[in-house]
């Protein structure tokens, strides 16, 4: 089965660079939505950002990726079990899994068949989660310089899905009975150097440098450098944060 892969060929950038941890009172939340806290699945998993925090409530995580290379770079858990698998063929056995957790990847999918090994997987009152972040808020004069390089400068170069993303799940298809969810948001202390480490993992940055040769991250880091206080002010670190766009179902019972 082939998958829409954008992030294999820079899949140990992706797992350095991108923020590693969603809060935990996400998690918190979810454990105590699901039925039991047996077995959780994290789909799509890349470097395991939701696996490991699941591995701290469920009694088992699996956690599968179809990506090869994301599963190489996956940081070993003893309470995480790591396979290569699509989305729509987990191998999991039917109404083993308590929890399907999709973070940042849900939009990827053939939706179809990835719904139809959901109620496969899931126990009867399983809860699926998706998640996604769209782009990073800071203070006004580094969202401006970020918004325009997303949106403007290398906006042609995103994959088609992202527009899901851009519209914060609202207009995901999502056939479940769903949950009204409390609002999360991801936040790190970062400094300007690794912000610019994590935009160049955006798909649409290393696809406008592979088409072009042209690195437009490259183009606006002296504006960025501005917004962020001067060269002197690099290493400062700044809060940034990822407001979560959340789609929250329960599996109803079989007849």
């Amino acid at each position: 089965m082939t998958f829409k892969d954008h992030f294999s060929g820079h899949a140990g950038a992706y797992a350095a660079h991108r923020p590693d941890r969603y809060p935990d009172e996400l998690f918190d939340y979810l454990a105590g939505q699901a039925p039991g806290c047996g077995v959780a699945w994290d789909c799509a998993t890349g470097n395991g950002q939701a696996a490991i925090p699941l591995s701290e409530r469920f009694a088992v995580v699996i956690a599968t990726d179809a990506s090869a290379e994301q599963v190489s770079h996956f940081r070993p858990h003893s309470r995480i079990n790591v396979r290569q698998a699509p989305a729509e063929a987990s191998g999991l056995a039917a109404g083993s899994v308590d929890l399907v957790t999709i973070a940042q990847a849900i939009h990827w999918f053939d939706f179809d068949r990835f719904y139809t090994e959901v109620r496969r997987v899931l126990r009867p009152e399983g809860l699926i989660a998706a998640w996604s972040y769209n782009l990073l808020r800071s203070e006004p004069a580094i969202d401006r310089v970020l918004d325009y390089l997303a949106e403007e400068r290398v906006f042609s170069y995103w994959p088609p899905e992202r527009h899901w993303v851009s519209e914060e799940y609202r207009t995901l298809p999502f056939p479940f009975p769903e949950l009204a969810a409390p609002a999360f948001t991801m936040t790190v202390e970062w400094t300007l150097p690794q912000l610019l480490a994590y935009v160049s993992t955006w798909s649409s940055i290393v696809r406008c440098r592979r088409e072009t040769g042209i690195d437009a991250l490259a183009e606006i880091e002296p504006e960025l450098e501005a917004a962020w206080g001067g060269a002197a002010e690099r290493d400062r670190a700044r809060t940034l944060s990822w407001p979560l766009h959340l789609r929250l179902g329960r599996v109803e019972e079989r007849p």
